[in-house]
């Protein structure tokens, strides 16, 4: 095939998917949890790492089976993206000896000093009341919490990954709410385009889930409580939902010209045909009332992508089970599809890992490929009492259908609202 067969209308490079690497609260890999996506299984449950005593809410989406201690979110974080990274550079056969031939992005949560951390500063200053900043900077002039200053440090996650896996120039490390992962593969396809790199590894991960988030969240009566049976907290569209589960977990897709891709005999997954995004300023959690901001993001993905609202096989909703996300993203889901948004298939993995934050991005465009890839749309669980004012078709159970494109909504608080259009084929 000629150079220009892997363009696009525009003559910019066509971005394959050459990789990609899951772990989620349903399992480490594709295969644990796709298979558990489509079965219609849920990975929230009660917290067991750490006491939940005196919390509103006692259940997240948790990744048990990897070591999580000390329970400090970028370090969980950090351990997270490397098992996903090495997944999809293991798939794409690219850069498995630690020499990735292109640049980083990853999504991460916002790093901040946690309770237990700050607790031991303070008390390094042999102060019971406020902290004497003479014998916190005499403590801390001992090198003792060097470790601590590593840690806590914005972009030392990103740093350690590309060290880990030879990627070439400055990782960018990124934080846009609970678009941050969509944001990651935006990036990546960005720089790809331009003909910056020929290949980027985009990574979303998030180990959030400790007392502290699960406080703040709870101030802003944004998280479920239902905790007598987490499987069924999660209700995304659902008329009786009350609020998003937390999880944790990442993903990580490997992102490839793909005219270099076929040169070198990989195996393309899929194709990222659009990004669209735009920031909203209405408000520092809620969204603007006239739902403009989320439209737009949808309809610059499909203009990116050069697809009509036609094109779209089902949607991969951000879909959090909160009252009014669900609204929201049905409003503008509606205002692009028009009369087809009533049956237009749409699906929330959120129902069965929680809202996965900074990962969520990521981890909901590698369910959108593996949607593709084996033709099923997983269910939205617990969808039991339909809203009838929001007149979707949503996915109650799986649903065998031949899935070529699908767009991948991340809406996040501030205002960040990232889609992502996912193919089989070039448009």
């Amino acid at each position: 095939m000629t150079a220009s067969a892997y363009r696009d209308a525009r003559g910019r490079p066509l971005i394959a998917v050459t990789g990609i690497g899951l772990v989620s609260s349903l399992g480490r890999g594709q295969a644990d949890t796709w298979a558990a996506l489509t079965e219609g299984r849920s990975g929230i449950r009660e917290i067991a790492r750490f006491s939940t005593e005196g919390l509103r809410t006692r259940i997240a989406g948790t990744v048990d089976f990897l070591d999580t201690d000390p329970l400090v979110a970028p370090l969980l974080s950090e351990r997270f993206a490397a098992v996903a990274a090495e997944e999809a550079l293991e798939q794409a056969s690219l850069g498995t000896k630690g020499d990735f031939p292109g640049p980083l992005f990853i999504a991460v949560p916002p790093v901040e000093m946690e309770w237990p951390q700050r607790r031991a500063l303070a008390e390094a200053t042999g102060s019971d009341g406020d902290v004497d900043y003479a014998g916190l900077l005499r403590a801390v002039s001992t090198g003792r919490f060097d470790a601590w200053h590593d840690l806590f440090l914005f972009g030392t996650v990103a740093e350690r990954i590309a060290e880990r896996f030879g990627t070439r120039g400055s990782p960018i490390s990124l934080s846009t709410a609970c678009s941050s992962g969509a944001t990651a593969i935006q990036l990546g396809v960005e720089a790809i385009r331009r003909g910056e790199a020929s290949a980027a590894l985009c990574i979303g991960t998030d180990g959030s889930v400790n007392p502290e988030s699960l406080i703040r969240f709870s101030l802003l009566s944004a998280l479920s409580t239902r905790n007598d049976v987490p499987e069924e907290a999660s209700r995304p569209f659902s008329k009786d939902r009350d609020g998003f589960v937390m999880g944790e977990g990442a993903a990580a897709l490997v992102l490839e010209d793909a005219g270099a891709a076929v040169a070198r005999g990989a195996t393309i997954l899929g194709y990222v045909l659009g990004c669209g995004e735009k920031g909203d300023g209405f408000h520092r959690t809620r969204s603007s009332p006239d739902g403009a901001p989320i439209i737009a993001a949808i309809r610059a993905s499909l203009d990116d992508a050069g697809l009509a609202p036609e094109a779209i096989d089902t949607v991969n909703a951000h879909g959090t089970s909160t009252p009014e996300n669900d609204r929201m993203e049905a409003m503008g889901i509606a205002a692009v599809f028009g009369e087809r948004a009533a049956s237009l298939p749409v699906t929330s993995n959120k129902s069965m890992i929680g809202h996965t934050l900074t990962a969520a991005g990521a981890i909901e465009a590698a369910a959108s490929l593996l949607s593709i890839r084996h033709g099923r749309i997983p269910p939205t669980i617990n969808y039991r009492t339909p809203d009838p004012a929001l007149g979707l078709d949503i996915v109650g159970e799986a649903r065998d259908l031949p899935v070529r494109t699908v767009l991948s909504n991340s809406f996040g608080f501030g205002g960040q609202n990232t889609c992502l259009v996912l193919a089989a084929e070039p448009a």
